[in-house]
């Protein structure tokens, strides 16, 4: 049986269309920097109003991802 290590990290992801599309905007750009991401957690959400409507949403996530193996 192999054992695994994995690292967890909080980034935070923004859109002016909707949740889903500030999670995949904080993942995708994560992905740019950090290798075998596995998964992630909505820990936070949050949004800006202005004129009376939602202009924004910002979640905050957990994501990880696997160390590389020795």
């Amino acid at each position: 049986m192999s054992e695994h290590v994995a690292k967890v990290i909080e980034v935070v992801g923004t859109s002016d269309e909707s949740i889903e599309k500030a999670i995949e905007t904080a993942v995708e750009r994560t992905a740019e920097s950090v290798r075998n991401l596995r998964w992630f957690q909505m820990t936070e959400l949050r949004g800006h109003i202005a004129d009376g409507k939602v202009e924004r949403y910002q979640v905050m996530l957990k994501i990880g991802f696997a160390l590389d193996e020795k």
